[in-house]
């Protein structure tokens, strides 16, 4: 596994809205094993392998979750409201860092009752002491992601971002092994997920396929007194059934179940209760896409701690590859 890749992809910044950095980086890994690359009207990038066979739309999102400046205290600390799902609690005390490298640390006003905790009674401190001084780096709009480091834990990984910047390392990766194919293929690496599948609803409209599978991340239930849900980190990637965005089409669920089954590749079914992905938009575009998600079981999504199986990823990557060989 590629860990030095993923480290990178990991850390990069690109919160919702501001994807450049991280299509840069994406771009540069794959400019050589595809026929065609081209960053659309909306932003996302959209990568080709030439073929004859079905138009098949393999999506992940580049974008993560964020804040975004929406005023300034005279004594020099930043306000702030999320971009994406970010949890007030899971939020105190974090790092996060804007586009220009500035790091800050999130704070929150003095509550008698912690269950009262908003973000708009949170703050950024970036160190300085007045308002003039943040004013020559930091404008209100400006956007700030966590600030955290990927590390290893055995099998284990941990890092912000992996929602859904593992779905862009997979895809990256299956480009790379992926030899031929029957089908004509687009890697669409798409932007503002997080805001409501945003660039996959246009990137669909313009890729306009035959079939489609979203790339992503899904919560676990593996954890104490956890939430019930039967996917488990390390028992391999999870084929959605089911989520609030998206009722997988058939054609698809069992295009990866049987494709797993054939190649003894370890997975999971995954029926999730709340959440979506790019899939939700791919699905009802134009006159409908047969659209279904490969899964990654991921721990404490949405925080700058994410943490994810090798193994999970490795297998994931492997059925993706067996699944583009097929003619579909």
């Amino acid at each position: 596994m590629n860990s030095e890749l993923l480290k990178k992809l990991t850390e990069e910044y690109g919160p919702s809205g501001n994807e450049e950095k991280i299509r840069d980086l994406i771009q540069s890994e794959i400019k050589d094993y595809v026929d065609e690359i081209k960053i659309d009207k909306m932003g996302n990038l959209i990568a080709m392998k030439k073929g004859s066979g079905k138009r098949i739309m393999l999506a992940s999102h580049m974008d993560e979750i964020g804040v975004i400046i929406t005023g300034i205290t005279d004594n020099g600390f930043l306000r702030f409201s999320n971009i994406g799902g970010v949890s007030p609690y899971v939020s105190i005390g974090q790092r996060v860092i804007f586009s220009d490298g500035t790091i800050g640390i999130v704070g929150m006003e003095h509550l008698e009752d912690i269950k009262k905790l908003k973000l708009e009674k949170m703050y950024i401190d970036i160190g300085v002491k007045s308002k003039e001084e943040v004013s020559k780096r930091i404008n209100i709009g400006d956007v700030a992601s966590f600030h955290s480091s990927f590390t290893t834990l055995d099998d284990f990984i941990t890092a912000k971002a992996l929602d859904d910047r593992i779905g862009c390392f997979i895809a990256i990766e299956t480009i790379k092994s992926l030899k031929t194919s029957p089908n004509e293929l687009y890697f669409v690496f798409t932007v503002q997920e997080e805001l409501g599948l945003r660039g996959a609803k246009t990137a669909a409209f313009s890729v306009d396929p035959d079939l489609a599978i979203a790339i992503d991340v899904t919560s676990t239930g593996d954890t104490p007194k956890a939430k019930h849900m039967v996917v488990k980190l390390g028992n391999g990637p999870a084929v959605k059934i089911k989520d609030k965005s998206l009722l997988s089409h058939p054609t698809v669920k069992n295009l990866m179940i049987h494709t797993a089954k054939e190649n003894q590749i370890p997975y999971q079914l995954e029926v999730l209760e709340f959440g979506g992905t790019d899939s939700g938009a791919i699905h009802l575009t134009r006159s409908g896409v047969p659209s279904g998600v490969l899964s990654i079981p991921c721990r404490y999504v949405h925080t700058p701690s994410e943490m994810i199986s090798k193994k999970d990823v490795e297998h994931a990557i492997v059925l993706l590859t067996k699944i583009l060989e097929k003619e579909i």
